[in-house]
């Protein structure tokens, strides 16, 4: 990430097309042709990984497989894997939300006819793909047995029966495929000068198919279930904490086997992106620790992360892989001298920017260069939402005050131009911010399970010439370019 440069927030389920959520298809490619025509080189996008509760990415079932919601079925008809019919069938009205329901019931009985109909041509590629691809085969035993047993993997029966052959390779085929797609689509980003930001999280889902496939990997009890959860202290935003319920790495115990499984996943990583957030960074240093049966996070203590060494290893198996760490919230200054060690830029956010009585880290006057500068985030409300609904009236003034913000230009463009105008060496902006929508357009509401998490699209006559090129000249303007 040299140099001054600029990019969108939009996560792949959000891009416009016909089949009930986003997917790897011409719309992604149209998307790309807008960023580079608006001249952006930066395109960040949420957790490629199958969604969890919740329909979460962040609580997935795998930190290693793709979203087989996101396969372009267009190609898959042109490789004669699909009729005209299935793709019709596969359609659904709402350009504004993902159906997830829609998706569970008809997208995987829909996949399987394509793999009824490819498993003689896609064999040879599915071999070729478990030779790096090391997690799969895991994977698709994890994903056949959900399927075939339906119930969650801690009410699995002991000994765990295997699933039936053809079921794990339909799950192999998926992501055989999901991967071919997606390699194909960021070469064509990389190729109209448009890097990929990936983002990780940093723990895994109990439910999923890294704990079940590698338990040493985690602090357990003499039961094999989780000895303590992952979450963080009681703060000025809850009085009790946030208990996330993941499973914690035992980097104590199996130091070895935990750090080599993060070599993995990032050199994984590295495949895939350009560059990577990592959210919840500050637990490479020290992390929260809640007794597994608390429901709430009051009487958790700090636990040493494993520290520089794992970030060094980082540096030594992806060198090419650029990392954004995720330093967001009150941290102690032992925890910033931590991240100010690794070398690795943070995070500055502009709703959080504005208190009219104080000084912030996050107003435009005081972001550094190594810094990456967002106008907000897929957890925080947009900016249009924040000013109006979620600030103080003296947060609302100031920021009113420090961006100049009109009404005839728009109060996103006023939030782009003063994240753009910042010494952070990249500006992002989600696309809800770009095009000033409020608070239907939210992308998460932590702490809740609300029907409209994960779901919001951008509509296809949004990506016009008009936002391009308007886009296209604030960063010029701010010799981002």
């Amino acid at each position: 990430m040299d140099g001054r440069s600029s990019g969108i927030l939009l996560p792949v389920f959000s891009l416009p097309g016909p089949y009930g959520i986003g997917t790897m298809g011409k719309e992604a490619r149209s998307f790309i042709d807008f960023l580079a025509s608006a001249n952006q080189h930066y395109w960040q996008i949420l957790p490629l990984v199958p969604p969890g509760g919740g329909d979460s990415p962040y609580m997935s079932p795998s930190s290693f497989a793709g979203n087989p919601f996101f396969l372009d079925l267009e190609e898959l008809a042109e490789e004669g894997l699909l009729t005209r019919e299935e793709l019709d069938s596969a359609r659904h009205d709402n350009p504004d939300r993902v159906d997830y329901d829609f998706l569970r019931t008809t997208r995987i009985p829909l996949l399987r006819k394509a793999w009824e109909r490819g498993k003689e041509l896609w064999s040879p590629r599915m071999e070729a793909f478990l030779t790096f691809a090391h997690w799969a085969k895991d994977y698709a035993r994890f994903a056949a047995l959900r399927e075939e047993l339906n119930l969650p993997p801690a009410e699995w029966p002991s000994p765990t029966p295997e699933p039936e052959e053809d079921d794990v390779n339909f799950h192999i085929f998926l992501q055989t495929v999901f991967f071919r797609q997606w390699h194909a689509l960021k070469r064509y980003a990389n190729e109209k000068n448009v890097s990929i930001i990936g983002d990780l999280p940093i723990y895994v889902s109990e439910d999923g198919a890294d704990f079940w496939a590698r338990p040493e990997l985690f602090q357990l009890d003499e039961k094999g279930h989780p000895a303590a959860v992952a979450g963080v202290p009681p703060d000025a935003f809850s009085e009790t904490g946030q208990h996330w319920g993941n499973p914690l790495y035992d980097w104590e115990g199996h130091r070895k086997e935990v750090f080599d499984w993060w070599v993995e996943r990032m050199a994984w990583a590295a495949e895939l992106y350009d560059v990577v957030r990592i959210d919840h960074f500050r637990a490479f240093y020290n992390y929260w620790s809640i007794p597994a049966g608390d429901t709430v996070a009051t009487y958790g203590h700090w636990e040493p992360g494993p520290g520089m060494e794992l970030l060094q290893r980082f540096q030594d198996e992806a060198p090419s892989l650029n990392i954004i760490a995720e330093d967001l919230g009150a941290l102690e200054e032992d925890v910033l001298e931590f991240i100010a060690n690794s070398g690795l830029p943070g995070m500055k956010v502009l709703v959080y920017a504005f208190d009219p009585n104080g000084e912030s880290a996050y107003l435009p006057h005081n972001c550094q260069p190594d810094s990456v500068v967002y106008t907000g985030t897929h957890d925080t409300p947009t900016f249009v939402q924040w000013l109006f609904q979620e600030a103080s009236p003296g947060e609302r003034e100031y920021a009113m005050r420090y961006l100049r913000l009109r009404e005839d230009e728009g109060y996103g463009w006023g939030a782009v131009c003063g994240a753009w105008s910042t010494m952070s060496r990249l500006a992002m902006a989600p696309m809800q911010d770009l095009l000033g929508l409020g608070a239907d357009a939210r992308m998460n509401t932590p702490g809740t399970a609300g029907p409209h998490n994960w779901t919001w699209r951008v509509r296809d006559a949004a990506l016009n010439p008009d936002v391009a090129r308007r886009l296209g000249d604030i960063t010029r303007t701010y010799r981002r370019g």
